[in-house]
């Protein structure tokens, strides 16, 4: 049964929607905006498949990046039941992933037969047929095409980003062909690539072209990081969702700052990662912003987690403008390995009814953290998913409503309150070979 999406209500660039027909059953569905369960190998990072249970609004597509199941390509070739029932995740939707997007992942080793992944073992080198022969082993439900996504924004030439557009649009094709010759594929559902660069023109094409292969969905790649400004990377998303088709699922990759994903989403972007919270987990931080429009959270928000305005800290806050990426800490969180914490015996955010809040302090999470122990990441990794589900439930309930732009306003507004007052923590590079 064919994946479809339905769209109930469109405002500007908004979709509001469900996909529906997903998994091998067709018996799952997906409700957009919306965002994918990030995964570790098939596993929510620091959490058992029991402790995700307790997460409410878990997302029913499961992110795996690839370059962690590349080595299991033996075992499912022998298993062939699937990654998702090998992983002990038989109900969710699978969506493999062509790279981790925790993980940075060197440019410049692509050519023009193959796509190199980073993994734990170091670099790797997928062509189309090796690549196909691994998602035959895994049997996903989505898959993301293989693409040559080293066309960054002000590190290269529009001949590299054309570059870039002809290989993803051969590998596409390559592998489209080898789809078709795999039986174990058929009810599996091929993302394209858009690719390009900074380079209109490239974008454009690449839009273009790859709506008219017979895939199920677009990624939009290579909008993640700070290489490209603001205005240029919101310009070229509009330019390039304009060339899609409005009955297929819109992706992208690396964006999950509340205010980014809320202007993408006005840009008719439907699905999102939630790498974000991960990032945050490993940073020490606990997502703290209000999602609710039916009041203003202002001075309450700014009350429970800053301190007042100062002169220093006026200055600060232009920073928190330009687009940051994971790289550091956001306005969004607070950092519980600060000092100031060690006597707060409040929830990480008051009325958050995830089981760290209900069951555990500021303090106590403070505690965790300065001494290392595992338990604070199971625990702000608890937090920090519920929150960053609600969000996403809560645009959807502000399109319906016709409130998103209340919404947008106290998301901005929020992202100004706070400046960030840390570094954050990046997983390191693999090594090259």
């Amino acid at each position: 049964m064919k994946m479809k999406l339905s769209l109930s209500k469109v405002v500007g660039g908004c979709r509001l929607g469900r996909l529906t027909n997903l998994g091998k059953t067709g018996i799952q569905h997906m409700d957009i905006p919306g965002c994918l369960l990030y995964t570790k190998m098939g596993s929510a990072p620091h959490l058992t498949h029991d402790t995700l249970e307790t997460v409410k609004d878990v997302p029913v597509v499961a992110q795996l990046p690839l370059p962690a199941l590349v080595e299991l390509q033996e075992v499912m070739e022998e298993y062939k039941e699937g990654i998702g029932k090998f992983v002990g995740m038989p109900d969710s939707v699978v969506y493999c992933s062509l790279h981790d997007p925790a993980i940075i992942s060197p440019p410049g080793y692509n050519s023009n037969k193959t796509v190199s992944l980073w993994g734990l073992g170091g670099r790797m080198e997928m062509t189309p047929s090796k690549f196909m022969t691994i998602q035959r082993g895994l049997q996903p439900d989505w898959f993301q095409c293989l693409s040559d996504g080293d066309a960054i924004a002000g590190e290269v030439s529009k001949k590299r980003a054309k570059k870039s557009v002809d290989r993803s649009l051969a590998f596409l094709d390559e592998c489209l062909q080898l789809q078709d010759e795999f039986p174990e594929l058929r009810k599996s559902v091929m993302i394209g690539v858009i690719e390009g660069g900074d380079v209109l023109e490239e974008r454009l094409r690449s839009a273009k072209e790859t709506a008219k292969r017979p895939v199920g969905g677009f990624l939009l790649d290579g909008f993640q990081g700070n290489a490209m400004a603001k205005d240029t990377k919101l310009q070229l998303l509009s330019s390039a969702v304009a060339q899609l088709p409005e009955d297929k699922p819109r992706l992208i990759h690396g964006i999950g700052r509340p205010d980014e994903v809320l202007e993408l989403i006005e840009r008719g972007v439907d699905v999102f990662e939630s790498c974000f919270p991960y990032q945050v987990t490993e940073r020490g931080c606990a997502l703290s912003f209000s999602y609710s429009y039916h009041s203003d959270p202002g001075g309450d928000v700014l009350k429970e987690n800053e301190e007042p305005d100062t002169e220093e800290s006026k200055d600060k806050k232009t920073k928190t403008e330009i687009l940051s990426g994971a790289e550091g800490m956001t306005a969004f969180e607070i950092c519980l390995k600060e000092k100031r914490y060690q006597d707060d015996f409040g929830p990480l955010v008051s009325g958050c009814s995830c089981y760290c809040c209900q069951n555990h302090s500021r303090a106590y999470v403070h505690h965790l953290l300065v001494t290392n122990e595992l338990l604070a990441g199971v625990l702000l990794m608890m937090h920090n998913f519920q929150h960053f589900f609600a969000f996403f439930h809560s645009i959807r309930d502000a399109l319906k409503d016709d409130k998103l732009d209340k919404l947008k306003e106290i998301i901005c507004r929020q992202a100004v309150q706070a400046p960030p007052n840390t570094q954050g923590v990046q997983e390191k590079e693999p090594p090259v070979n």
